[in-house]
């Protein structure tokens, strides 16, 4: 965990506060997300605000706490090579995404589903720091704050929620937000992932009817997709290595979590990609 403490955060960053508790939350079971979650704070600041001196002595701390956690895993690949930690929170948001969207999918509507849902959507921003996000991963992040909205609004007022990606209407989030450590938010249910809260402003209220959520768990995981015979002489290209590389450095990530899903899933673009150049 990393030691340095954080002055107040200053107003200009309020955008980055629940990355940055996710982070700490994160510490002691997933020290690569949380490093990540800390990096992706520290380059969003810099945007923000670097000359401001309580903003510049607030960067000067979070980058001690990098720096210290750098040292502290040095030796893991996660940290030190970005395509297998990009992986490793990609795989980690998508896990905190499903377990979100089976309950949700299940008529399970409970605030640490919501919560769930949120937090993964925060470690999609996470996601930029390697680079723009997939047209996939846009589509989840949009979709898991839509959802956290709906969802609490719909508790909040006493309705029971649509399960499902179906009726999705914008959601206004006029709420007050949740106090962290709830007891509320932690009784009795599993939770496999943060359970960072959330603050009801930061939510857009754009309307993502029709929005396209992969099936993802849902989809039967013994239906292979067929992979074509090379039929001919494919010449790959350097990024075509690289981007084969990245799948299976994905699939090993995956199948930390024993998810035999989203490896083969993986494994699949890559013997795809080697076989026909194309993706």
């Amino acid at each position: 965990m990393a030691a340095t403490a954080l002055p107040p955060l200053p107003q200009q960053f309020k955008s980055i506060q629940h990355h940055l508790r996710t982070a700490q939350e994160l510490d002691k079971r997933e020290p690569v997300v949380a490093y990540y979650c800390r990096l992706y704070a520290m380059q969003t600041g810099m945007k923000i605000d670097s000359k401001t001196p309580e903003c510049r002595k607030f960067l000067s701390k979070l980058m001690d706490q990098l720096e210290a956690m750098k040292k502290q895993f040095g030796d893991n690949e996660a940290i030190t090579q970005e395509i297998v930690g990009s992986a490793h929170v990609e795989n980690y948001a998508l896990k905190m995404f499903l377990y979100a969207d089976n309950e949700d999918r299940a008529g399970q509507f409970h605030k640490n589903m919501i919560k769930s849902f949120y937090t993964a959507s925060l470690l999609i921003d996470v996601l930029t720091v390697f680079g723009e996000l997939s047209e996939e991963n846009a589509q989840h992040r949009k979709y898991a704050r839509w959802k956290a909205a709906y969802i609490h609004n719909c508790l909040k007022n006493g309705e029971t929620p649509q399960p499902g990606p179906i009726g999705m209407e914008g959601e206004s989030f006029d709420v007050e937000r949740e106090e962290a450590g709830s007891s509320s938010l932690h009784s009795g249910t599993t939770q496999p992932a943060s359970s960072s809260t959330y603050e009801a402003n930061n939510i857009p209220t754009s309307n993502y009817t029709g929005i396209h959520i992969p099936p993802g768990a849902h989809a039967p995981a013994n239906t292979p997709a067929e992979v074509p015979h090379n039929t001919g002489e494919v010449r790959l290209t350097p990024e075509d290595f690289a981007r084969a590389q990245k799948y299976c450095k994905y699939a090993g990530s995956a199948l930390q979590y024993e998810d035999v899903s989203t490896a083969v899933q993986n494994l699949q673009k890559a013997l795809k990609l080697l076989i026909t150049g194309r993706e």
